[in-house]
């Protein structure tokens, strides 16, 4: 079992930088393909982007596109979402979520929540216009 745990998230304005990060305890996350997504008050949980279990592979949704770069540190077992250019409409709570690799997954699933087994609590990122 893995326990993910996320913090970074806060109040920024408009047009600024961020980072998450996703911390892992428990069994070799190094195995293991990460996933961010984000709920908006009144909305459904939306995909930002994932990470396969190597680095190698990543997958980002199209608004968030050429704006938010995810990466990890295996030595830490944790993963990173770093947030640029942030717009009001970036106000979510994110949740990192996790799975065991099974090989190169395609955006199709990687972006659908219910291929993931782990989830953290989620932390609020505010941006104020």
């Amino acid at each position: 079992q893995v326990q993910l745990v996320e913090s970074g998230g806060g109040l920024v304005q408009g047009g600024s930088s961020l980072r998450l990060s996703c911390a892992a305890s428990g069994r070799t996350f190094a195995l293991y393909d990460v996933g961010w997504f984000r709920q908006a008050p009144g909305k459904e949980r939306n995909f930002v982007g994932s990470i396969d279990w190597n680095g190698g592979n990543t997958h980002y949704g199209d608004s968030v596109k050429d704006r938010f770069t995810i990466s990890r540190d295996k030595a830490k077992d944790t993963v990173y979402l770093q947030m640029s250019s942030l717009k009001p409409e970036d106000t979510a709570v994110y949740y990192c979520a996790a799975k065991i690799n099974t090989g190169s997954g395609t955006y199709a699933q990687m972006a659908r929540s219910e291929t993931y087994g782990y989830w953290g609590q989620g932390t609020q990122v505010t941006v104020s216009s």
